[in-house]
């Protein structure tokens, strides 16, 4: 692994994404996280996940660099639906995955951050979709998940400013479980890590089967319909302008085209 850091302890194992300086989700990296769940899918030594970053954050975004580097609308849409494949794998996952976040879950962050069965937070740290500010829009499904944790309304204000919230205002809201203040986030994040780990692997399976049925249908046609979205923005000159400037490090002037 060349962007994770992979432990395991008392059944626990503690993935740890470090893609420095940011740890932003680059396709590499997802590939990465990818191989290493469907490995421990199987490994019987590992009865739940832990998942958290390296440094600063636990993940900042998606890799914006790396957008520049895809040419069409089918390719954006195709790295959408790889990313929420991904999601989806994660949030059906047989084992509980416990992400712990500190710093900051922006974007792709934020996104892997909700398809992850329990989210402990930082007081402190910073939770939106600030994609928006870059002239897109999520591409994970951020779009879906987002409003069945915090309401339509919220989702909206959330996107539509780029603004993120506190890991306190996520706890309040019900995106995140707890909010700790940062010194005592992975050790409370361990502890319940190893308190699930006791329990039956076969009924933790299955509770976690049931807990998907409450997922509404149209779920799934939204995912669909935010990939094909995502690869279309992607052609407008406000995207361009959105993404160079993100680069350059200076402020978006957006045109609406």
């Amino acid at each position: 692994m060349e962007f994770l850091k992979v432990a395991t302890n008392d059944f626990v194992k503690v993935i740890t994404i470090n893609h420095q300086p940011a740890n932003a989700l680059s396709q590499a990296v997802l590939k990465e996280l990818s191989s290493v769940l469907r490995e421990a899918e199987n490994d019987s030594n590992t009865r739940v996940v832990l998942l958290h970053g390296e440094g600063r954050f636990f993940c900042a975004g998606a890799d914006i660099k790396e957008f520049t580097t895809l040419e069409s609308a089918d390719d954006y849409a195709q790295l959408a639906k790889f990313g929420q494949e991904l999601m989806e794998y994660i949030e059906t996952y047989p084992k509980p995955v416990i992400a712990a976040i500190h710093g900051a879950a922006l974007g792709g962050g934020l996104e892997l951050a909700m398809s992850c069965h329990i989210r402990l937070v930082s007081e402190k740290a910073k939770l939106g979709l600030p994609e928006l500010q870059l002239g897109i829009i999520p591409g994970f499904a951020g779009t879906q998940r987002l409003p069945r944790y915090v309401g339509t309304g919220r989702a909206a204000q959330m996107m539509l400013t780029s603004e993120p919230i506190s890991g306190v205002e996520a706890a309040q809201l019900g995106l995140a479980n707890y909010a700790y203040p940062d010194e005592s986030l992975m050790d409370e994040a361990t502890k319940l890590a190893a308190k699930i780990a006791l329990k039956s692997p076969i009924s933790v399976k299955y509770a976690l089967q049931l807990l998907q049925h409450s997922k509404p249908a149209s779920y799934y046609e939204g995912v669909e319909k935010e990939a094909e979205l995502f690869g279309q923005v992607f052609g407008s000159q406000d995207a361009k302008e959105g993404i160079a400037a993100f680069v350059e490090k200076r402020a978006p002037k957006f045109t609406g085209e």
